[in-house]
């Protein structure tokens, strides 16, 4: 016996759900829709997947961008853990230490599937998502992480961290972090299958950046002869 292609896909009505059950199970959903289709996927096709009608998700949610900022609340923001800002700030640890555990972490959190795709689906076409969480990621790690740097390279007794990082050092931090997550673009969006250990491979990913970045430093250091 074969699937009916009208229902196929699409999951059994559920009836007298609470309206906070409800929200929450559309909101699960269209991060699983807009992580396949991307933002250009249409609500009406969401509903249909879902077994309900079109009205009952605007019932819910004003527009399709009050959707999509709750996606983005429920992808982002509730999966970002503040305890990362004062880890990158720990100077009792070396900072190579720090962002080892940091992006450790950070793979584990975010290396997933509707991760991933819903970040790239964003970039692509305009919505801001992307662009204002790598404003958290300036803000809290990478331009933290770069006075950290230059600050080590200074006596501990006067570490030099006054004004803000150049754009140079910041570039630097972000070559990292997009080394790091150039593992889950690979696996998530080329759909390459990973055969490595992350976990390694992110270690080592930051072992040779700082291994890199701090011969620079001792370079830039050395009087030309």
């Amino acid at each position: 016996m074969t699937s009916d292609p009208k229902t196929e896909g699409a999951r059994p009505r559920r009836k007298n759900m609470r309206a906070e059950e409800r929200e929450k199970l559309i909101v699960e959903e269209a991060v699983r829709f807009f992580a396949e289709m991307g933002f250009e996927g249409q609500t009406r096709e969401l509903a249909k997947r879902m077994g309900v009608s079109h009205a009952v998700i605007y019932r819910h949610f004003d527009s399709k961008d009050a959707l999509i900022e709750r996606v983005y609340d429920h992808v982002y923001l509730k999966r970002w853990n503040p305890e990362w800002e004062q880890l990158i700030l720990d100077r009792d640890r070396p900072l190579s230490e720090r962002m080892t555990q940091f992006y450790v972490a950070y793979a584990e959190r975010v290396f997933e599937y509707d991760w991933v795709r819903i970040f790239v689906s964003s970039g692509l076409k305009s919505y801001g998502l992307t662009e204002r969480y790598l404003d958290v990621i300036r803000s809290k790690i990478i331009e933290p992480a770069a006075l950290e740097l230059r600050a080590s390279r200074g006596t501990p007794e006067t570490p030099d961290i006054s004004g803000g990082p150049a754009p140079e050092e910041i570039e630097l931090f972000w070559g990292l972090h997009g080394a790091v997550f150039y593992i889950a673009i690979r696996k998530f969006v080329y759909n390459i299958p990973l055969e490595i250990d992350v976990e390694a491979t992110v270690r080592a990913t930051v072992a040779n950046f700082f291994e890199g970045a701090l011969r620079g430093a001792r370079q830039s250091d050395t009087p030309a002869s």
